[in-house]
Formats: structure tokens, C-alpha cells, sequence
């Protein structure tokens, strides 16, 4: 087996997407875990967002040619996100990925910190990402549902605009100890984010919120994260997801008593610079 790791083309957004879906499919159903994805088109559609956006940097494993693996790199903020990152499920435990990460890691070389979320049932990745020299910061879970309940009337839930970007980022900022600008920039081209509004005054938001994955948010307080939950699913009208760290006790509880349902754990794992949250949040897988 030849395998060459090489930076990726729209190109190959087709085969990557296909394996990006059944890779993914395949470890969440040998543990009894509902697959990312509802099928190919959606995880094709992914990578070709990926491989389109200049702010990413991806790479592919080719094996004779053929693309048997990828990953990638979220370069638009200081702090880098990796992934997804996937190989063909008959070449799993090749060394394809262990390839692919150091491939994204020289790529990142200089950068303050990198970050990652990998399916905590997956033992394999996991011990990957730790011999390479990431470390475990949160355990987090995927919560997904449609809430009962309404904001508070002294809060309103609306769709992000530009003109919000400013404020959103500071309160990243004042929140998680990072600027996430870049990625809330994308989140206003490729999805639908909302913002909870007081007084005037922006206390959360959330960048997809009914597509965990690229769903990343800060709030000032569980009350304002909550507000701004109950406001997605009214707003979308649609099953609303995210990630939330479950050392967020009062947040997850407050999601288990709201009719939401916890569908699979994950972990947040650094690499260099890291910032505790200072208030609630959801990070994201990638973006």
C-alpha cells in the first residue's frame, strides 16, 4: 500500500464527503449511537464547505491514486480547529490518521492553540490525539430536542446581523478568553445564527442552531443560554442541537427537565494556549 497526504482540491469534496459519512457511520453503529449525518449528500455537502472555504486548510490520503482519507484545519480565528478527520473504514488503524494529524499539526505550527472534539467512545482516536499531544479538558455531550417553554418576556431571540458581529465577539471574548470572529462571519453566509437580546444589549448567541456540529455559543449565564434555547426552537421552529459541557450541571439538568435529549458523549481535547469559560457555552466541532 502506497499512501501519499496531500492539500486538498474542491475537487475531491465528492469522495471525501462519502468518506467522511461512512466512517463516522460506522464507529457510532458498532457502539449503538445514531450516525452525524442523515446520509452522503449531507456529509458531501460538508466537505465541499470545507474544501471552498479559504479560512480552511484540508489535506487527502490517496492510496494508488484513489482518496481514502482527509482532514482539516479551521484556520480563520487565532485558535485553529481540526476536523473532521476520517479514514476509510477498511484502512482504519493503518497509520492513515495518525498521518493526517501531523500533516494539520505542521500546518499549525506557530499558531497560540489548537482545538478538537472526538466521539468519547472512540478509543482509538482518542489515545491518537493524546500521543500527539492534546489534552483532555472537557467531557461534553450532544443534547438535541425541541424544549418546552418561552423566553423570558425581558428578552427577545433574533436572528444575528452584521451588525451584531462586534458585540458578539467581544462577548466571546469576555466568555471564553478568544475572538471567534471569523467563524461567526461564516456562520452568517452558511447558516442561521441568533442572538438573545436584553436591554439592548447582546447576553448569548449561538451560530447553527439546528446543526450541532457547527453550533458554537457563549452566554453571559445559564439563565441567558437558556433563554436564548427556548428562543431557537420557537424561532427555527425545528429540533434545535449543540454541544454542551456537562460540568455545566444546572444548564444540563435544565435541558434533561426541558424534554431534550442527551444522543451521544464527546470530548473537548487542546493543545496550547486554553481559556476556561468564564460563563456557558457550547463549543463546535468545526467551525
Amino acid at each position: 500500500m502506497t499512501v501519499h497526504i496531500r492539500p486538498t482540491t474542491t475537487a475531491d469534496a465528492e469522495a471525501c464527503g462519502r468518506i467522511i459519512y461512512e466512517a463516522f457511520e460506522e464507529i457510532a453503529r458498532s457502539h449503538g449511537f445514531p450516525p452525524d449525518f442523515p446520509g452522503t449528500e449531507a456529509a458531501i455537502a460538508l466537505a465541499q464547505s470545507l474544501a471552498s472555504n479559504s479560512s480552511v486548510f484540508g489535506v487527502v490520503a490517496e492510496e494508488d491514486g484513489r482518496v481514502v482519507g482527509s482532514n482539516f484545519l479551521n484556520e480563520g480565528d487565532a485558535i485553529r480547529g481540526v476536523g473532521p478527520i476520517t479514514v476509510h473504514p477498511r484502512l482504519q488503524g493503518s497509520g492513515i490518521g495518525r498521518r493526517l494529524m501531523e500533516a494539520v499539526l505542521v500546518r499549525s505550527n506557530g499558531a497560540p492553540g489548537v482545538r478538537l472534539l472526538q466521539d468519547a467512545f472512540n478509543m482509538r482516536s482518542i489515545a491518537l490525539y493524546a500521543s500527539l499531544g492534546f489534552e483532555v479538558r472537557e467531557p461534553a455531550l450532544v443534547m438535541a430536542g425541541q424544549p418546552a417553554g418561552n423566553s423570558p418576556a425581558a428578552t427577545a431571540v433574533r436572528a444575528m446581523g452584521e451588525q451584531d458581529l462586534e458585540a458578539c465577539d467581544a462577548l466571546c471574548m469576555k466568555v471564553h478568553g478568544i475572538s471567534r470572529r471569523r467563524d461567526l462571519t461564516d456562520a452568517l453566509r452558511l447558516f442561521a445564527p441568533l442572538v438573545t437580546e436584553r436591554e439592548g444589549r447582546i447576553t448569548a448567541y449561538m451560530s447553527a442552531p439546528n446543526f450541532w456540529i457547527a453550533n458554537h455559543g457563549v452566554a453571559e449565564s445559564a439563565d441567558e443560554m437558556q433563554a436564548l434555547i427556548l428562543g431557537a426552537a420557537a424561532v427555527t421552529g425545528a429540533p434545535v442541537s449543540f454541544l454542551l459541557p456537562t460540568r455545566q450541571t444546572t444548564l444540563f439538568r435544565w435541558c434533561l427537565a426541558h424534554g431534550m435529549q442527551a444522543v451521544k458523549p464527546m470530548t473537548l481535547m487542546t493543545m496550547g494556549e486554553y481559556h476556561a469559560p468564564a460563563g456557558a457555552y457550547m463549543p463546535s466541532v468545526f467551525y
